[in-house]
C-alpha cells in the first residue's frame, strides 16, 4: 500500500499530531519512512549563512551545525525511533517546499505527511485558526503524490484506516481523489463513504432556495454518485452514500466525526482547470483545520495508479 512515505517536518512541537501519524502509519503499513527537515534558506545565493524556519534566527551553516540539527531531530524523535527503526533522517538548507517536494520525487514516495501549519506562533491567533501554513499550501499545489495533512490531534488514526470519507463535488478534480480513496478502502478492507455536500451557503447572502427544490437537488446528487462511481469500483460494495445540505466544510466534518472516520480524502482543488495554478481549496482548507482525522489531499492520479 505505502512503501515510501516522506514526512516533512520542523522537528518542533507544531509537527507532533503530524509524527505520531507518520511513524503510526510507518510501523503499520510496513513502509519506509524518511523524516526531512529544511533547516533554513540561505541569505544569498550560496551563502554560507541561512535563516532558520524554527527559530528565525540567522546561524552559520557548517558540518557542525548540520550535525547538531540532525542530532536534535533524534532527540525529538527518540521514542519513536526505537518502535520503527526503518527510517532516515534528513536535514539541508534551501526554500522548504521546493526542497520537500525535489525529495518527495527523489524517493518515489507515495505519500507526503505534513501538519497543517509550521509557525508556532501563530497558535491562539486568526491566522492559526483559519489558514493552513505557506509551505503545506505550496506543497499540495505541486505534488504528484498524495499530501495527509494533520490539522489536530487525532485518536481514531491509532487503531489504522477502518471508515474513509471521499468528499466530492464531482468535479474532474475529484476523480484522481475518489481513486485514491478507493484503493485504500480495497486494500485496507475500509468502508467507503462517498460524502457530497449541497452547498445551501448562498442562503446568507439573501438568496433562500426553496426546500423543495434544495431537496431535488440532493436526490440528483446521489444518482449521479451512483452514475460517476459506483461502476467504478469493480465488485466493490463496503461503501454508503449520503447527501447532505449545508456549508460543504462544515458538513463533511460533522459527518466524518459522527460515522468515526478515520481518513477524509478530497481533491486539492476543485474550481480550476489547472491546480498547479491555484492554492488549496478554501473547503479542503477549513475541513483540515477542523478534522480530529488525518485529510489527504489528492492533486493528480500519477503515483495513484501503480498503488
Amino acid at each position: 500500500m505505502f512503501k515510501q512515505i516522506l514526512f516533512a517536518t520542523t522537528a518542533s512541537p507544531s509537527c507532533d499530531h503530524a509524527a505520531r501519524v507518520a511513524f503510526d502509519m510507518a510501523k503499520r503499513y510496513g513502509a519506509e519512512l524518511s523524516v526531512f527537515h529544511v533547516l533554513g534558506i540561505p541569505s544569498r545565493g550560496f551563502s554560507q549563512f541561512v535563516k532558520d524556519v524554527r527559530t528565525g534566527e540567522t546561524v552559520t551553516l557548517d558540518d557542525d551545525y548540520l550535525a547538531w540539527v540532525k542530532e536534535e531531530m533524534k532527540n525529538t524523535y527518540a521514542r519513536q525511533l526505537e518502535i520503527h527503526t526503518d527510517c532516515t533522517l534528513e536535514a539541508l538548507p534551501g526554500v522548504p517546499h521546493t526542497e520537500i517536494l525535489r525529495a518527495a520525487r527523489k524517493k518515489d514516495a507515495d505519500l507526503i505527511i505534513m501538519g497543517s501549519t509550521t509557525r508556532e506562533e501563530d497558535k491562539g491567533t486568526y491566522a492559526y485558526k483559519s489558514t493552513t501554513g505557506s509551505t503545506l499550501q505550496a506543497v499540495t499545489k505541486s505534488a504528484r503524490c498524495p499530501v495527509l495533512m494533520i490539522g489536530r490531534p487525532v485518536a481514531s488514526a491509532w487503531g489504522g484506516f477502518s471508515n474513509i470519507v471521499f468528499g466530492t463535488d464531482f468535479s474532474k478534480a475529484a476523480d484522481s481523489a475518489f481513486l485514491f480513496a478507493l484503493k485504500v478502502a480495497k486494500k485496507l478492507e475500509c468502508t467507503l463513504h462517498l460524502f457530497h455536500a449541497y452547498d445551501i451557503s448562498s442562503i446568507h447572502s439573501g438568496k433562500a432556495m426553496d426546500q423543495d427544490d434544495i431537496e431535488d437537488n440532493m436526490m440528483d446528487a446521489r444518482e449521479k454518485i451512483r452514475k460517476e462511481y459506483i461502476p467504478k469500483m469493480e465488485g466493490f460494495d463496503d461503501y454508503e452514500i449520503e447527501i447532505w445540505e449545508g456549508i460543504p466544510y462544515v458538513e463533511i466534518v460533522k459527518f466524518a466525526r459522527e460515522n468515526y472516520a478515520d481518513l477524509i480524502v478530497m481533491a486539492h482543488h476543485t474550481r480550476k482547470p489547472d491546480p498547479e495554478k491555484e492554492k488549496i481549496g478554501s473547503t479542503v482548507e477549513q475541513v483540515v483545520l477542523r478534522a480530529t482525522c488525518p485529510v489527504a489531499s489528492v492533486n493528480r492520479p500519477d503515483k495513484i495508479k501503480d498503488m
